[in-house]
This record gives structure tokens, C-alpha cells and sequence, in this order.
């Protein structure tokens, strides 16, 4: 029973502390290595958690509760990775209930908008510079083009990114 809320207590803390999988490995190995589990086994752990398809955080937590206490330590592990952003999201949701008919919140929104356009340029910009690793040549901007055309043709956004994705796997490949 210890364990189970070692293992609990740890994830809770390391989900509270950093904001995705990736950045939590460092303290996880702080927190777990020499005392639930050896290197070798952390090792493994992150390997793992990279190539499954899915959350990281939460393989990570289930393969460290595993190893260190059995079925019902990666269900701590787990319940310690869900139940702070649970929380979080549970008490964001009931505010913006609460927010939801005020007239400053539709402002904030109206002012927001046009910053989220002016961050989409400067990223697009960014891009067909070549500056975020991607160069402009005729492949990206047939993409471009097909989405843009997509998109005025009022085809639903996730399905112009999915093409584009696949569009991508085929023209890059």
C-alpha cells in the first residue's frame, strides 16, 4: 500500500510541475530512479513510451507503476497522471460556465483574434523562409495552394489538415 501511494504522490507532483511528457522525464528519472526502479529500467520505460502510439506521460506512468509495483502500481501511477489536468480542465470549464454570458468575454475573444491571424502569418512566414525547417518549393506550395483552395470551398478544417498530411507523407516521401 505504501508503494501505491509513493507512486501516486510522485505523479501527482510531476504532473503538477511540468506541462507534457517529454518535459517530465527529467524529474520523473529524478524521482524514480534508485527508488522505485534502476536506470536500465527508466531507460526501457522512456523507449517505450516514445514508440507506442499515445500520451507518453501516461505509458511512462503505467510502465513505472508497473515495474515498481505490479498491476495496482500502474493504476496509482495512472490515477496521479489523470487527476491533475482532470482537475484543472473540471475547474476551467465551470469558470467559463459561469463567464460564459458576460459581454467582456466575447471582447477578449475579439481582441484575441486578430493576435492568433498576426501569430499564423509570422509562423507562415517563418516557414516559407525556410527559418522552422521547412523550405519553400514547389511541393510545399502545391499544399499550400490545395489547402487554401480547400478551405474556400468551405471544406472542414480537419479534414484540409489531414489531407495535407497525407499529401505530405506522398510528396516528401
Amino acid at each position: 500500500m505504501d508503494k501505491w501511494l509513493i507512486l501516486f504522490w510522485m505523479f501527482i507532483k510531476v504532473n503538477l510541475l511540468t506541462t507534457s511528457g517529454p518535459a517530465s522525464v527529467g524529474l520523473l528519472y529524478k524521482e524514480a530512479v534508485g527508488s522505485l526502479m534502476t536506470e536500465s529500467e527508466f531507460v526501457e520505460a522512456v523507449g517505450f513510451s516514445s514508440i507506442l502510439p499515445g500520451s507518453d506521460a501516461l505509458q511512462m506512468a503505467m510502465f513505472v507503476g508497473y515495474a515498481a509495483g505490479g498491476i495496482p502500481g500502474a493504476l496509482a501511477a495512472l490515477l496521479g497522471s489523470i487527476l491533475p489536468p482532470t482537475v484543472i480542465m473540471l475547474a476551467i470549464v465551470s469558470i467559463l460556465q459561469k463567464l460564459r454570458g458576460e459581454a467582456w468575454v466575447g471582447d477578449f475573444v475579439r481582441g484575441l483574434s486578430p493576435a492568433v491571424a498576426a501569430l499564423m502569418i509570422v509562423v507562415a512566414w517563418q516557414i516559407f523562409r525556410g527559418e522552422a525547417g521547412a523550405s519553400l518549393g514547389l511541393r510545399t506550395l502545391a499544399i499550400a495552394g490545395i489547402s487554401l483552395a480547400a478551405l474556400l470551398l468551405k471544406a472542414p478544417a480537419p479534414l484540409v489538415l489531414l489531407g495535407a498530411g497525407l499529401m505530405g507523407v506522398v510528396l516528401f516521401r
